[in-house]
């Protein structure tokens, strides 16, 4: 995979939506992304987690990276191997690595090397509630996530839980970069419709890229 290849024919410039917010729109090739899940969901199968309370949770996924988020009745946290299998984590590739690296210089956020990426599986009829990505050891590092499949409504809602969102609408290719003052801020997504797209069907992926260690 060279890296020219995980960029869109037409890459528009950054938008900057709110402070510490910039979306890239059908920034990277949506193909490439997909044979990126595919490569870890070989490695790792996709799964429901359940939180420190033992509710399932609605939004299933798996980890790539050194570290890879994980919710069980222990509570919310990193783990450096994957707690099913014992086995490490599948890496990151180095070319999708790069690609949110440099994105993420562009918005001003220089120097992120991703050490976790966290791959959401959406399907139709859920929603992410609104909350804080708060398991991180360094805050000052953005998170980048890229999107692939059907199209969602990302939600910002600032310090406070309630009140009214900013609503992103974000699609197959996009890429986002949640930092700066945003990224204490509480955030989530609006239900996902139901919806057709070639490669995924009706569900959504979303491939979160942190520096958690």
């Amino acid at each position: 995979m060279m890296q020219n290849d995980l960029f869109s024919d037409i890459s528009p410039e950054m938008e900057e939506l709110a402070p510490g917010i910039f979306l890239f729109q059908r920034y990277v090739d949506e193909t490439e992304i997909f044979n990126i899940v595919n490569y870890a969901r070989a490695e790792a199968p996709i799964r429901h987690m359940i939180t420190p309370g033992g509710k399932k949770i609605n939004v299933s996924g798996v980890s790539m990276g050194d570290a890879g988020w994980y919710s069980d009745r222990r509570g919310y946290r990193y783990e450096k191997t994957d707690p099913l299998s014992g086995k490490p984590w599948p890496k990151i590739p180095d070319d999708i690595g790069e690609i949110v690296t440099i994105a993420a210089a562009k918005a001003g956020f220089n120097n992120f090397v991703p050490d976790s990426c966290f791959i959401n599986c959406y399907e139709p009829g859920v929603r992410l509630t609104a909350h804080i990505d708060q398991d991180e050891v360094d805050f000052s590092k953005p998170i980048v996530s890229i999107s692939l499949g059907v199209s969602a409504i990302f939600q910002v809602f600032g310090e406070k839980r309630g009140g009214k969102a900013m609503n992103i609408p974000l699609h197959s290719g996009d890429l986002l970069i949640f930092g700066g003052p945003a990224r204490r801020h509480y955030h989530g997504v609006k239900k996902i419709e139901t919806q057709s797209h070639p490669l995924t069907g009706d569900k959504r992926y979303n491939l979160t890229f942190r520096k958690a260690l």
